[in-house]
């Protein structure tokens, strides 16, 4: 292992500044992936190394909770909407599901929920378990039992509306049947595509010399998102209900009643699925899940147990991506082996050098794959990874494998160690690792085509500007004439129409259309416009709540030059903000202290509308917005239920308590939190005054 390096480094070895560089290098790494799988439907890694990358962040976080970032994977779900539909806002979010690998973890689900809900060993805890389809998740929106509304789950807040594609699906009932359902109840489930199906619909492909699909979600995902609605009606899509979103009126006391009632309105329910009343019986159907799994008419990928009793999912809650109330038991991975052709190293717009395996295509599971993501030097050196070689591969779900291991007696007898370049490959600039990163970075910055293209390539992607029509070729082309250079530029390509229509692969149409395309892009929310910036560690969450704590681009410009003083009211305040540690502040800091990147700024203020991030749903909650610290030993609930139903109204619970803290609420032995609110004026609430104020 290199020095400096902590991606290899056990999370129980991990210093507190090594955590904080690991945290940041996995919450880039994973949202990249999100991307690919939930966006474009076409991952570049298996799902065990997804997994692999989610439970190392959980068990740093576990172990560093004050390191906890905004736009950790922990609080995001899946990703933005792509172009090409409307927007449609999910009234309850659409959250994704914590993941048990083996029984243990079922295990301690199970034990988490007696410790939240402070159950006694004995009490029975009953959980429906159900298959968990490879599929696409979408929500069914019914308003007087007509369906009125079909939508993706998108990042799961908000999702595409496909509303006239699910109406094509002939087992989806556009009308709810019987009598007793709510005015209005959003129904949620899984859009997939059986085997038969899919391999039917491959054989038609491939006859007209159409595309041919890798496996059944992906063939789903596709059909679902065509933006002519006949097509979709020509593919064999099916829908399987498992959960609801928004109600009108509650649907029943269990998971079981609410299913009854969903059969009875006309849907397919997700079947198999067993009521199980104890770890022994859910385990025994986990195996029997797997063992069932080639003779199911559609692909699973593992189970999912959730707790029957809906009072005590109401108590339990979520995390900031996933209920508290549910988890997937996943499936071992797949694998099979291949040769390792060559190891070629791509350039990102942070500057970052990343190492792709291009491998002898290979079927894992019943989809040819040819290349995988290896990280990072360090992986390459840890495995002894080497071109020429015969490695192990896995495949879980739809997606590009891994390299797992080195078949070493396979290996040539002339193999040679693979040197990691130390000069970018585009600029031939030093490349270099900073202390406690985990990736080389090419030092040539702007000089640099590959970083330049890639930064005005994020600028314009999906979560960002979402400029329909400019894609990444377009950018390196127009990059290479000269047409863009900087971000602004984009904005004043209508003074270039005339060199854009006489491009090749252009013409009056296609140019007319991508300026029209920019000029809708010329208001922007401000968070999509911070995630834009590109800058280091802000993801998605990081944006939204620097938007969220900063009205305006102005107001966020101000604080972060005020935040350079690190003994500075404004610099103690930012590390005050739930998820924000030096690291992220230190980039924070450094890109808006930064000549070149404040010219850029100051450019695109003349070109945009930059608006405020529309409120949220918990604005009229007594305690939206207000920062508050829970302090002693609260009687009626847990720390961490106290904790999720704060979080849940809107308030922004923090570990200690500053002259900017709302309230203290103190429960029995309250120690120096309390009085230090005592020291400061602090607002401090009794355990029974703050339930009472919550309740109003």
């Amino acid at each position: 292992m290199s020095k400096g390096s902590t991606a290899d480094v056990p999370v129980a070895d991990l210093t507190a500044d090594q955590a904080a560089t690991e945290l940041a290098r996995l919450a880039v790494e994973i949202e990249h992936h999100d991307r690919l799988y939930y966006q474009q439907a076409a991952p570049e890694v298996s799902d065990a190394t997804y997994d692999d990358l989610r439970r190392r962040n959980e068990a740093i976080e576990a172990r560093f909770p004050d390191l906890v970032r905004p736009d950790s994977p922990s609080r995001r779900v899946g990703a933005a909407p792509a172009g090409g539909f409307a927007e449609v806002v999910h009234s309850v979010p659409m959250l994704s599901l914590g993941n048990a690998f083996d029984d243990a973890d079922v295990a301690e689900f199970l034990a988490r929920i007696r410790r939240f809900l402070a159950l006694e060993a004995e009490a029975e805890i009953t959980l429906v378990a159900e298959p968990k389809i490879d599929g696409l998740s979408c929500s069914l929106r019914y308003e007087q039992g007509r369906l009125v509304q079909g939508a993706t789950r998108g990042d799961g807040t908000r999702g595409e509306n496909v509303t006239a594609n699910v109406r094509t699906i002939a087992d989806l009932p556009a009308r709810l049947r019987g009598r007793g359902w709510p005015d209005v109840v959003e129904v949620r489930g899984e859009i997939f595509m059986s085997r038969a199906d899919f391999q039917a619909l491959n054989k038609r492909q491939e006859a007209a010399g159409e595309k041919i699909f890798a496996n059944p979600r992906n063939a789903a995902a596709g059909s679902l998102r065509q933006l002519d609605s006949r097509i979709t009606a020509t593919r064999p899509l099916h829908f399987a209900a498992y959960h609801w979103g928004e109600v009108s009126a509650p649907l029943g006391d269990t998971i079981w009643a609410v299913r009854e009632k969903f059969a009875a309105w006309g849907f397919a329910m997700n079947e198999p699925t067993r009521l199980c009343r104890s770890l022994e019986e859910a385990l025994a159907y986990y195996r029997q899940m797997m063992s069932d799994r080639p003779t199911l008419p559609g692909d699973i990928d593992g189970v999912v147990y959730k707790v029957n009793r809906l009072d005590w999912q109401a108590r339990l809650g979520f995390v900031s991506r996933a209920p508290r109330w549910a988890i997937a038991h996943k499936f071992p991975a797949e694998q099979a082996q291949t040769i390792l052709r060559a190891i070629d190293i791509q350039v990102g717009r942070t500057g970052a050098l990343t190492p792709v395996a291009r491998l002898e295509p290979v079927t894992v599971g019943g989809v040819v794959v040819s290349n995988a993501t290896l990280h990072n030097e360090d992986e390459i050196k840890r495995k002894d990874v080497r071109v020429g070689d015969t490695v192990v591969v896995q495949r879980a779900g739809d997606v590009i494998p891994q390299v797992v291991s080195v078949i070493m007696e396979k290996r040539p007898r002339k193999s040679e160690e693979y040197v990691f370049p130390q000069k970018c490959p585009v600029c031939h600039s030093l490349a270099v690792r900073e202390p406690g990163e985990a990736v080389r970075r090419c030092t040539g910055g702007l000089i640099c085509p590959a970083q330049a293209v890639e930064r005005l390539k994020h600028f314009v992607s999906r979560n960002a500007f979402d400029i329909e029509g400019l894609g990444g070729k377009h950018i390196a082309a127009f990059w290479q004439d000269k047409l863009i250079r900087t971000p602004g530029d984009i904005f004043r390509l209508r003074d270039h129409r005339d060199a854009i229509v006489d491009r090749e692969g252009w013409g009056e149409q296609s140019a007319d259309n991508l300026l029209a395309a920019i000029e809708a892009r010329r208001t922007i929310a401000l968070d999509r416009f911070i995630y834009a910036l590109g800058i280091r560690q802000v993801g998605q969450a990081t944006a939204r709540l620097l938007a969220r704590h900063y009205a305006t681009l102005d107001q966020l410009r101000q604080n972060m030059a005020a935040a350079a003083d690190p003994e500075g009211t404004e610099y103690t305040d930012l590390l005050n903000i739930d998820g924000v540690g030096p690291a992220l502040l230190a980039d924070l800091v450094g890109f808006f202290s930064e000549a070149h990147n404040n010219e850029i700024l100051d450019d695109l203020a003349t070109e945009l509308e930059i608006v405020p991030l529309t409120p949220a749903r918990t604005a009229d909650s007594p305690i939206a917005g207000k920062t508050v610290v829970f302090t002693g030993t609260l009687e009626t609930m847990s720390r961490g239920e106290a904790k999720s139903r704060a979080e849940a109204l809107g308030a922004k619970v923090a570990g200690s308590v500053s002259k900017k803290t709302d309230y203290v609420v103190i429960g029995a032995d309250a120690g120096s939190k309390a009085r230090k609110a005592a020291e400061l004026g602090v607002t401090t609430l009794g355990e029974a005054d703050w339930l009472a104020l919550i309740a109003s």
